[in-house]
């Protein structure tokens, strides 16, 4: 059975390090670069600290490429922040060099020609905004059908939003951060034939990441990916912190986690609930996930950190 190919597109928070680490452990996957685009980050740690996790893993064959791209709407700087404390976590730093490259081009440069010269369509995982995958396909409109799936952490169907700057705004309280950064982005996609998997809040509010978990995380410490893994989620359970992208990550290998759902949607880009993903009879078809098999999860991640 040949492994699907995927192109990651993340942005620097720390669950975007963490899925970083779960695709590389996949033996269904073939991974053909990563892109960190310049959202829930500060660019210059977050590719660095990508590059040492790709290091640390033997993974030095995967390219990273840094996205040049603008949001909208930014995120908090209090989020970005972790970027620069994930880059400088001892286990990341024991070498003074790294060894997996850091390409020349842009990351939408990149991602336009890993996608031309794939022998087959490629899965595009994205666990940040869609401002790099849009601004690949306006440069080069031929790579929309090398595109086999977007697998993206992103929207809020029928549950609120996460985006408390909305609501200081002015705004509904609808908006998910990563349409919210750049919900023009998000509708550039909306507009493709491109098949949609999301991740939205809908299905990872209800898996969050519990002190239970850091502590049998912590149970599995005598490995580097569980050491690494339970320091990351040290540093984020005093908030609500929830599997995100790491859920969006590991449907890849494990689909049959998974209850699928079918909507009709559009992207709000302006007004009160500008970074909206609003079901609309009539609009865009995409598949999101309803359901998922928590205790399944769990019990998956923490086998493939177990390394």
């Amino acid at each position: 059975m040949s492994k699907q190919l995927v192109l990651m597109d993340h942005d620097g928070g720390v669950d975007d390090y963490l899925s970083v680490m779960l695709l590389m452990t996949m033996e269904e996957v073939q991974p053909i670069g990563v892109v960190v685009t310049p959202a829930d980050c500060y660019i210059q740690p977050a590719v660095s600290a990508t590059r040492k996790i790709l290091d640390l893993m033997g993974c030095h064959h995967v390219p990273v490429a840094e996205s040049t791209v603008r949001g909208i709407n930014p995120f908090p700087r209090l989020y970005r922040r972790d970027s620069f404390i994930v880059d400088h976590l001892p286990i990341l730093n024991e070498s003074d060099t790294i060894q997996t490259p850091k390409v020349s081009e842009s990351g939408q440069d990149f991602m336009v020609r890993s996608l031309q010269s794939a022998p087959e369509p490629v899965t595009l995982l994205v666990t940040g905004p869609l401002t790099t995958v849009a601004s690949a396909i306006d440069l080069a409109p031929d790579i929309e059908s090398k595109i086999k799936q977007i697998v993206w952490m992103g929207g809020a169907l029928n549950v609120s939003g996460n985006v408390e700057r909305s609501l200081e705004a002015g705004g509904d309280g609808s908006a998910e951060w990563n349409v919210y950064w750049d919900p023009i982005a998000a509708k550039r996609i909306w507009e493709t034939e491109i098949a949609i998997v999301l991740c939205s809040l809908d299905v990872t509010n209800n898996v969050p990441v519990t002190t239970e978990f850091v502590r049998r995380i912590g149970k599995q410490r005598r490995y580097p990916l569980s050491d690494l893994a339970g320091q990351c989620y040290a540093l984020v359970i005093p908030q609500d912190y929830y599997f995100w992208d790491v859920l969006a990550t590991a449907y890849l290998a494990r689909p049959e986690f998974y209850q699928l759902r079918e909507w009709e949607t559009i992207i709000v880009t302006s007004g009160v609930s500008q970074g909206r993903t609003k079901v609309v009879s009539g609009g865009r078809p995409i598949k999101a996930m309803e359901k998922v098999d928590k205790e399944g999860f769990y019990e998956y991640i923490l086998q493939q950190w177990k390394r």
